[in-house]
């Protein structure tokens, strides 16, 4: 399968501008996916660069290429330090993260992520986990299934869905996406159906692979394992993830919540290079409409001995 099939890599060229890349530095790419901003990272390298790449979806195997400057970690990157640190690395020039679900995801029947394509109501990244989205709206309670919808989908009718869903799986439970979706329609007017039913999918997914916890995590880690003057670079897709990410870039935690020194600087572990994020060019959307929602932020680490990290 080649990377054109599996996944575009979105604003490319901005984000091996933003990394700075130092052709002798060690590099983490932790959403390898289709290898796109991998293989362009390593095309900046010299032969004494490394590039550590991460996936936990084991069709992203099919996509390593031979390089010896690449190492590849089939996990998770909320485990960032830990496999770094087993594999001796204790610092690296820069992250890379690309949080977005690739065209490969959306174009498999079975991985259950596209709510136009028919098959199992799954959507695991890691498909050797149990939960998947069928087994969220079979047990859940209408609490948690409202609190899902609400909090990952902004949905504003999210208890009206909870207690709709609930009441239908007691007459035959969800296992097939376009019955779902039959459903879910009823809930949206038909100009706004496309992005109801997004919202809807994307609530599921981030519970499923409890995305924003393993965001968390893995933002903490990066001002560990960067050098002083290393670069963060993290690709959003929605406004959930890119306030997360906007406000620990801006201010070190996840509330947003400005602490100063006593002269008035804000103390944070990051300079942010981007006041604003990047967002493609329209010729890129035309391209790849998986482009429209990007947004590219990226930041640089100022100290590791500076003592404010995410409490």
């Amino acid at each position: 399968m080649s990377e054109m099939e599996y996944h575009i890599p979105v604003m490319l060229k901005e984000t091996l501008q933003g990394l700075v890349i130092n052709p002798d530095g060690i590099y983490v790419d932790v959403t390898f996916g289709g290898g796109g901003h991998s293989r362009g990272i390593l095309d900046l390298l010299s032969k004494k660069g490394k590039l550590v790449a991460f996936d936990q979806d084991e069709d992203a195997w099919q996509n390593i290429f031979d390089d010896k400057r690449l190492l590849f970690v089939h996990s998770n990157f909320c485990y960032l330090k830990n496999f770094l640190r087993y594999h001796g690395i204790s610092q690296v020039d820069g992250i890379l993260a690309d949080l977005g679900v690739s065209s490969h995801h959306f174009d498999e029947t079975d991985r259950g992520f596209s709510f136009r394509l028919d098959g199992e109501l799954d959507m695991r990244m890691n498909r050797k986990m149990e939960l998947t989205a069928a087994a969220v709206l079979n047990t859940y309670t209408e609490k948690q299934l409202a609190d899902v919808f609400y909090n990952y989908g902004e949905l504003s009718n999210a208890r009206k869905i909870a207690s709709t869903i609930v009441k239908a799986r007691d007459k035959e439970p969800f296992q097939k996406i376009l019955p779902f979706v039959e459903m879910m329609k009823r809930f949206f007017p038909r100009q706004k159906e496309k992005k109801g039913l997004a919202c809807v999918f994307q609530a599921l997914r981030i519970e499923v692979n409890h995305e924003s916890d393993a965001l968390q995590e893995f933002l903490q880690q990066t001002p560990e394992v960067l050098k002083p003057g290393g670069r963060l670079a993290v690709l959003t897709y929605h406004s959930l993830e890119d306030r997360m990410v906007k406000n620990f870039m801006k201010t070190g935690n996840f509330d947003g919540n400005l602490n100063k020194d006593f002269y008035g600087n804000i103390i944070s572990p990051f300079k942010l290079i981007t006041n604003k994020p990047i967002t493609p060019q329209s010729s890129e959307i035309e391209r790849n409409p998986r482009a429209r929602s990007a947004k590219l932020r990226i930041a640089e680490f100022i100290d590791k001995m500076n003592d404010f990290f995410v409490q």
